[in-house]
């Protein structure tokens, strides 16, 4: 590949990119997809051995094929992720070219579209979707500096308790990642100090139905934006050992030291915000609510599913909880080791064109950038809260795909004679959409 030019260049083959080949492929929109690694190569080497999905797989899939390996409430392993993606490219014969990374983007000169460099040639393309996702650069905050006498590795990079040097370990992050991590950690025979900060808390499950269920039904994965102050706030539920509601007191009671958000070091201390009681009782406050919203739709809907009051009990704080440790001497306490589950950043610095912001964060609505022509696709909230799901990504996908082909009739308009005697003729209420469909069908 030399040079060539596509109307669509989609640059990611993981869960995004396969989306929008779909759309783009249904609509008959000429693309190529180019990948640098493997088709879904985070879901297989960016995470550790033991992850599964934190949605079974009835609800966590693109719509139009089902798991063949996964029960439908089970939860799938990564592999099986990674699969199910080469398995759905291949169903749509998806135009995939992998090992090729695309190393810059500009826009033309005088002409319409974008001139990408790559590492096989250069391409040109009138419309660029950036479907790199949000799992780009792992963010580990400048705490403890490098050169400490401890191992410090990214929840990106953590693999299994064998990959760590024998010891203590503090984990630092208590969404999904790190309680799983955490947990892992305790069960192999370690010493866990877990820093948990502000988190919201769902029942993995309520009354025989997933939470991913109640959150369909009661309208919550349309939310469009983040509550004010929450745009950050981590999830925290597993799929894990079959799925289960994360509980911060059963971890404690298991062995795991729980600790406030990791505010400061000073070699060899390490010192926690005051916060721990708080976020604890913010996550519970989060779960209870859920419940009273799915205890009166129930009633409100007469529906027949069991109740569980069981589910509101939620026993005594811990000691660790009651009487937060403020600063831990990890020489002391046989701290060997820090995993920092503290999420992602972006980085788009391949993508050369007016499209983020002096942060390098995406400037975007709902997908379509600020620079005509180009989109990103795969990002948290990106349309509403289920953007961040495997299927909001597919429904995302269309919307992009949707406003590509708005943009092909407008740039396919010409005046002329018949146009105008159209135009004429348009009925009162018809949209511009619906009269370039009309004009390409004639």
């Amino acid at each position: 590949m030399s040079n060539q030019e596509i109307e669509v260049l989609i640059v990611g083959a993981g869960q995004a990119g396969v989306a929008m080949s779909e759309h783009l492929s249904n609509r008959g929109v000429p693309h190529l997809v180019l990948e640098r690694d493997r088709i879904a190569e985070r879901w297989r080497s960016g995470r550790w051995d033991s992850l599964v999905a934190n949605g079974p797989v009835w609800h966590d899939r693109f719509p139009n094929l089902e798991f063949s390996d996964v029960a439908p409430d089970a939860f799938a392993s990564k592999e099986q992720v990674a699969d199910y993606f080469v398995k759905y490219a291949e169903k749509i014969n998806a135009p995939i070219r992998c090992g090729v990374e695309v190393t810059s983007v500009r826009k033309n000169v005088g002409r319409p579209g974008f001139h990408l460099e790559t590492s096989e040639g250069t391409i040109d393309a009138r419309y660029v979707v950036a479907a790199t996702g949000p799992f780009q650069r792992p963010v580990i905050p400048a705490l403890v500096p490098h050169e400490a006498d401890i191992q410090q590795i990214h929840s990106s990079s953590y693999r299994n308790p064998q990959q760590l040097p024998e010891g203590a370990v503090l984990v630092v992050g208590a969404g999904s990642s790190g309680v799983q991590i955490a947990d892992e950690l305790q069960n192999s025979g370690r010493q866990v100090y877990l820093a948990v900060g502000p988190h919201d808390r769902p029942p993995r499950s309520y009354r025989g139905r997933d939470f991913v269920w109640w959150l369909g039904v009661l309208n919550k994965w349309d939310a469009s934006a983040p509550p004010q102050g929450a745009e950050h706030v981590t999830i925290s539920v597993s799929g894990a050992n079959g799925g289960h509601t994360v509980d911060f007191r059963s971890l404690a009671a298991s062995g795991i030291q729980l600790v406030g958000r990791a505010q400061s070091y000073q070699s060899p201390t390490m010192r926690f915000a005051p916060d721990l009681g708080d976020n604890i009782a913010r996550g519970d406050a989060n779960y209870l609510s859920l419940l009273d919203e799915a205890d009166a739709y129930i009633e409100r809907n007469g529906l027949d599913l069991p109740e569980e009051p069981e589910a509101r009990n939620l026993g005594p704080d811990a000691e660790c909880v009651t009487n937060p440790l403020l600063e831990l001497d990890l020489a002391d306490a046989g701290v060997t080791s820090i995993v920092w589950a503290t999420g992602f950043a972006v980085d788009y610095s391949w993508l050369n064109v007016d499209a983020t912001d002096e942060n390098g964060r995406p400037k975007h609505q709902r997908g379509v950038s600020s620079e005509p022509g180009v989109y990103f696709l795969g990002l948290p909230w990106q349309s509403r809260r289920g953007s961040s799901f495997i299927w909001g990504v597919w429904h995302d996908a269309n919307y992009l795909a949707d406003h590509i082909m708005i943009q092909r009739g407008y740039l396919d308009y010409g005046p002329s004679d018949a146009t105008r005697s159209t135009q004429a003729r348009q009925p009162s209420g018809t949209t511009p959409s619906e009269t370039f469909k009309e004009q390409r069908i004639r």
